[in-house]
């Protein structure tokens, strides 16, 4: 289930405030500047900083290619 897009309009970073990548397929938002994803369950975003996981640099590879290729969304619309 997707995110409210409202929601993804406000989300940023609990530590440097910033935006964030939104896999909704695989549930997760991803702050590719620290390289930490943090979990969506139960279409909840757990935005801990304790219970982020900060990725390798295989994983953030991997994850920004996807960013490429798929199109995917960032948090804090502009508009």
């Amino acid at each position: 289930m997707a995110l409210d897009p409202k929601l993804l309009e406000i989300l940023a970073c609990p530590e440097d405030k910033g935006p964030l990548l939104y896999f909704e397929a695989d549930q997760v938002l991803y702050n590719p500047r620290l390289k930490r994803r943090y979990e969506i369950r139960d279409n909840i975003p757990v935005m801990l900083i304790d219970e982020a996981v900060t990725v390798d640099d295989a994983e953030h590879d991997r994850l920004m290619a996807r960013v490429e290729s798929e199109g995917v969304p960032s948090t804090l619309s502009e508009g």
